[in-house]
């Protein structure tokens, strides 16, 4: 079982520290290794590059690879051996950007810049000239621009089907896919307001849903043992339930009961909400998360990344 909670409050932590300089945009970064020349370790450094690019430009993306893509190819232009000691090279080369929709295949963006390397070997010349990417560049500013009013276009047009595809997903109980596709909708689309209403209701069944499974799960385990055992393991499933979930108040009679048998010996407190801080940014926060997590673990998808293979 998910430790909810936890997941919950790192999320509200991790949107707060974003909120006062980025946006969300559902975009992701990838570097395709398999360029001619591409050396080990690069894919690391392409990733980061073009993360701070996005982040710069005040968009926070996807930690995993989507439908909507920001990435890099790139073209050597001149290399020179410099004479030693140490030899070294320098080599120049163009970054060839796009943000593309992987999906239907189709370029939203792109632009190039021209970077300069120097390294004692070819590796560390096509690294340095890597991070030589002109992040404060307004060309890049103007590209990444262009790409988020594609992407934003994008969820005007198709924002309502994605919302009825996710009430659908939940009506079969597959909240975590639901919450997925109302979470993709940014902020600055038209249907934000809607997918954001029903992202709550699905939110909520998904919460309560949650809280059955693991309540039904704590009375199990307390059952089995009424000691000290059962009740560290009934509060291992008790640990997942938050305050508004609909079983809350018999999860809550089960923690007494426990309580008052094993008194001392069980160090557990129910959740519960911190004074002061906006419920309902922490729940969508939270919403948001469960999206999250359930496209990060989703594979791969080969049609992406052959279609960022062609650009190269």
């Amino acid at each position: 079982m998910k430790k909810i909670y936890s997941f919950f409050m790192a999320a509200l932590m991790s949107a707060t520290m974003l909120a006062a300089e980025t946006e969300y945009l559902p975009i992701s970064v990838c570097a395709v290794d398999n360029q001619e020349g591409f050396p080990g370790g690069a894919k690391a450094l392409i990733e980061n590059k073009l993360t701070q690019l996005l982040t710069r430009n005040g968009i926070a993306g996807l930690n995993y690879l989507g439908q909507f893509v920001l990435t890099v190819t790139t073209t050597p232009l001149d290399k020179d051996v410099i004479p030693g000691p140490p030899v070294k090279i320098a080599e120049k080369m163009e970054l060839n950007l796009y943000i593309v929709d992987a999906q239907a295949q189709t370029i939203f963006s792109s632009t190039s810049v021209t970077v300069r390397g120097l390294g004692e070997t070819e590796t560390k010349c096509y690294l340095n000239a890597i991070s030589h990417m002109p992040m404060q560049s307004p060309q890049l500013a103007k590209f990444i621009d262009e790409g988020k009013k594609k992407i934003i276009e994008y969820y005007d047009h198709e924002g309502e089907q994605l919302i009825k595809k996710a009430q659908f997903l939940a009506q079969q109980k597959k909240y975590d896919e639901a919450l997925y596709w109302v979470s993709l909708i940014p902020q600055q689309s038209k249907h934000y307001d809607a997918a954001l209403a029903a992202g709550q209701d699905i939110y909520q069944k998904y919460l309560n849903n949650e809280c059955n499974i693991n309540l039904a799960y704590a009375r199990q385990a307390w059952a089995a043992e009424q000691n000290s055992s059962g009740a560290y393991a009934a509060g291992e499933y008790l640990a997942n339930i938050l305050p508004d979930a609909g079983c809350y108040d018999e999860a809550m009679e089960l923690y007494r009961e426990i309580k008052g048998k094993v008194l001392d010996d069980w160090k557990f407190e129910m959740k519960k909400y911190q004074d002061g801080v906006d419920l309902e940014s922490q729940r969508i926060d939270a919403m948001r998360q469960v999206g999250v997590a359930y496209g990060n673990h989703q594979p791969t998808q080969t049609t992406n990344i052959e279609f960022l293979r062609t650009l190269l």
